[in-house]
């Protein structure tokens, strides 16, 4: 399982009574998102954000894309990526931000154990189907790709009272 290195409280951001949120906490948090965004950057440096379905596996976040959508472009040139789990309320909940490096998943046994997750999280929809270290594909136009999101910072926003940022170094 990956682990922080340095966790902490950020007193910059933080009320003076906020303690620092455990990792075992935040990682809870990712892992309960129905809905997590993904953020890559454009080859011009634009940002583009859209929603996934997050699966946490040995504290890492895995997603998963086609060939021809506009995440999958962004990381051929770029696999930097932030994933974001959280929820619009002010005052309750926690914010989760993963800054990270994407890369493709090609280990078969590793998939199948993803395509146990995903098939729970997912209700029965987008079942993925691994054959020889690839996700198998209903278009053969388009390719599947796991991507395991390989975490180098993390921050975790508590909010409420005591307000408080924790950051995580990998």
């Amino acid at each position: 399982m990956v682990r922080p290195t340095r966790e902490r409280i950020d007193r910059r951001y933080s009320d003076e009574r906020a303690e620092a949120v455990p990792w075992t906490d935040t990682e809870a948090r990712l892992a309960a998102a129905e809905v997590a965004w993904i953020v890559t950057a454009r080859p011009d440096g634009r940002p583009h954000a859209t929603p996934m379905v997050p699966v946490i596996h040995d504290g890492k976040v895995y997603f998963h894309t086609g060939s021809t959508e506009v995440k999958y472009d962004n990381l051929q040139v770029n696999p930097h990526v932030l994933v974001l789990a959280g929820d619009t309320a002010w005052d309750r909940g926690l914010d989760v931000v993963v800054e990270g490096t994407a890369v493709p998943v090609t280990d078969d046994a590793l998939l199948r154990r993803l395509a146990e997750l995903y098939r729970g999280r997912w209700d029965g929809h987008w079942l993925l189907d691994v054959q020889n270290g690839a996700v198998a594909s209903e278009r053969p136009d388009i390719q599947v790709v796991v991507f395991e999101v390989r975490p180098d910072k993390a921050y975790g926003h508590a909010k409420g009272d005591p307000f408080g940022q924790t950051s995580y170094r990998f």
